[in-house]
């Protein structure tokens, strides 16, 4: 398939900038992928489709504030945005500089972009791939004096809001761009379809009798890396980290069962699923990266609904719900929200989405 069979024209003012003051005010679009059939609710009408049968699977990774501002000691400016941590005093960063820092750089660090150096650095120590190796512990004069890379990064990193979100991050937006249910340190971006989740609505989850499971997927900068190729099956994924343990696997088990549906809330939990089901068809522990990429074609093992934000044209995203609801009905659905001035993208509103025909494996 072609990159550009995934475009739409999107109005730039149906980019979400800010949050909404109440996370559940969002509106949401449902579409029956069997029938292309579409709904324009509210999100929490998402309870209207769920049943005591079924599972919903949250990602519970917590965004870090990974966007630090430096200079070198030539006094270039510098951008480094965290991938990962690898260790208590390291990390792998995209760097944005006028000149790549060569390993032995030392990156001296601000609070803000411009701003006077707060005395903490970090030094370069190689490559790996893309991303620069980072270290806080080169320039310490002994080990008691060696900043952890994560107190440095509460202390004056910042939310990586994404790109396509043109203002400075805000103090809100450290708990704005966060789900209410985020546990584990480690992504760069958020699992945004979790957003809409308030405490109040995840009580009433509960009360319904619906049950409620957490895998990990630490979001990477590579989620807005868009698709270069013409043939999407040229496409090269990015590596993500996922965690699915067994609590996961044998509540999925119950949840077939018992005859009810997965519902994974946001791609990421889909993308974990689908990876922990990769090697017997179902749902088992796993635990590493994953690159997988999904796109029209693909048979799903694990899931059977979800909930998402809107995403972008031409994106591995867009294109992982084409394969799930069909294209047709996603990019229908997709003209009819931009025509309904439904806000875009992370902070904007969500889908609920049921399979198309032939989706499934086990269709």
């Amino acid at each position: 398939m072609k990159r550009t069979d995934f475009h739409y024209e999107l109005p730039p003012e149906l980019i979400a900038q800010r949050p909404l003051a109440k996370r559940s005010a969002s509106r949401l679009l449902v579409l029956d992928g069997d029938s292309g059939a579409v709904q324009h609710q509210h999100f929490p009408q998402l309870l209207d489709h769920l049943g005591p049968d079924d599972l919903l699977v949250f990602n519970d990774t917590r965004v870090i504030p990974a966007r630090l501002w430096g200079r070198k000691e030539t006094g270039g400016k510098v951008e480094i945005l965290l991938e990962r941590m690898t260790g208590v005093y390291t990390g792998d960063a995209h760097i944005r500089s006028s000149k790549s820092p060569k390993p032995g750089t030392t990156l001296h660090l601000s609070r803000e972009a411009g701003g006077e150096d707060t005395g903490v650095t970090l030094t370069v120590t190689g490559r790996n791939g893309d991303l620069f190796c980072l270290s806080s512990e080169c320039n310490a004069e002994d080990a008691g004096q060696v900043t952890p890379l994560g107190d440095i990064l509460s202390d004056i990193g910042h939310m990586p809001l994404p790109p396509y979100i043109e203002r400075a991050d805000e103090l809100a937006d450290r708990d704005r761009y966060q789900t209410v249910y985020a546990a584990k340190d480690g992504a760069v971006a958020a699992p945004t379809a979790g957003l809409h989740f308030t405490e109040e609505l995840l009580q009433k989850v509960d009360a319904i009798g619906i049950r409620r499971t957490t895998v990990t997927l630490h979001v990477g900068a590579g989620t807005f890396q868009p698709v270069r190729e013409d043939e999407i099956e040229d496409h090269v994924m990015h590596a993500e980290y996922v965690e699915v343990d067994e609590a996961v696997a044998e509540a999925v088990r119950q949840t077939r069962a018992r005859g009810g549906r997965v519902v994974a809330v946001g791609t990421t939990a889909v993308r974990s699923l689908e990876t922990s089901a990769q090697a017997t068809g179902e749902v088992a522990p796993y635990r590493g990266d994953t690159d997988i990429f999904i796109f029209p074609g693909y048979r799903f093992k694990a899931v059977d609904a979800m909930v998402t934000n809107f995403h972008l044209p031409e994106s591995t995203l867009l294109m992982l719900v084409s394969a799930f609801a069909g294209k047709d009905p996603i990019m229908a659905a997709y003209s009819e929200a931009v025509a309904e001035g439904y806000r875009f993208f992370s902070y904007g509103d969500a889908m609920f989405l049921t399979a198309a025909a032939g989706s499934r494996r086990s269709a």
